[in-house]
């Protein structure tokens, strides 16, 4: 039992009596910020603990970070220690379908240097129709893990992009939809648009009619298509606030497409400074 990007129901299923396996609930609503504590409340995967975007994989905001800051490494190593995960504990992250939330607490457990982690392809949904089962029961608190730190260098800042802005790299790619991304109705951020070059790769783009991840042959070519012929460690990914980003940044791991970095305070934090550039329209 050894997942790194993506885990399918169907292979999980029998690993869940595993001592060395941790399942999070990630389940969350930008709207409405405790629907998934609620939705954990009326059922999870068996043994799953939950975590909250805004509580447990963010740090406060200021007004000038973003909506979802990134935590110190280190407050999110102890978080991890408190809920067991060692160097070898394989963690599984879920959410409702789309891996939206989920693959933030993947790409944050790579940030900090834990490789066993994956998100459950086709989330919640996608366990259901495999027959898996819910339980309502929270799990007892574990005995704590021993997980080290090996802190990556895979996150950029603004002040970096702004630097090379205008430069062939690197290569800004946006996951916010396409309607975002042009400046049009834009309800989250004060601001509409985009940084200046930014290409657009809808996150959503990344999953077939199932709910599920493409194949890798696909999501492969398609990201080759966008950044045509470019390396994928030119990329920086981004969005509305360094969270569906992150499935971008796990679509590259599928397709095989290695060392692209984040942009955590993404659009939220970009726009938050009048001084820094604007762009609008595709």
């Amino acid at each position: 039992m050894s997942w790194t990007a993506l885990a399918s129901p169907e292979s999980l299923l029998p690993a869940l009596a595993s001592p060395d396996l941790r399942i999070f609930d990630c389940r969350h609503d930008l709207a409405q910020p405790d629907a998934g504590r609620v939705a954990y409340d009326k059922g999870h995967l068996p043994g799953a603990y939950f975590l909250h975007l805004d509580e447990d994989l963010s740090a406060a905001k200021t007004g000038h970070n973003g909506r979802h800051p990134l935590p110190p490494p280190e407050t999110f190593l102890a978080l991890m220690r408190a809920y067991g995960v060692d160097a070898d504990t394989q963690v599984i992250a879920y959410d409702e379908g789309s891996g939206m939330f989920a693959s933030r607490l993947w790409w944050m457990l790579r940030w900090i240097g834990h490789a066993r982690v994956a998100v459950l392809d086709g989330g919640l949904a996608g366990w259901l129709a495999a027959g898996g089962s819910l339980e309502t029961v929270r799990p007892a608190a574990p005995a704590p893990g021993q997980l080290g730190m090996r802190l990556q260098n895979n996150t950029v800042d603004a002040a970096e992009l702004l630097a090379a802005l205008g430069a062939p790299t690197p290569i800004i790619v946006d996951a916010r939809a396409p309607d975002r991304f042009r400046g049009e109705n834009e309800t989250i951020d004060p601001v509409g648009g985009h940084i200046p070059g930014a290409r657009n790769r809808f996150f959503r783009d990344n999953l077939g009619a199932d709910g599920r991840f493409k194949p890798a042959e696909t999501l492969r070519a398609e990201w080759q298509g966008l950044l045509a012929g470019a390396s994928p460690d030119a990329v920086v990914s981004q969005c509305g606030s360094g969270v569906t980003a992150c499935h971008n940044l796990l679509a590259l791991e599928v397709a095989g497409q290695h060392g692209a970095r984040l942009y955590p305070g993404s659009w939220s934090e970009w726009c938050a400074d009048p001084q820094r550039p604007v762009a609008r329209g595709a």
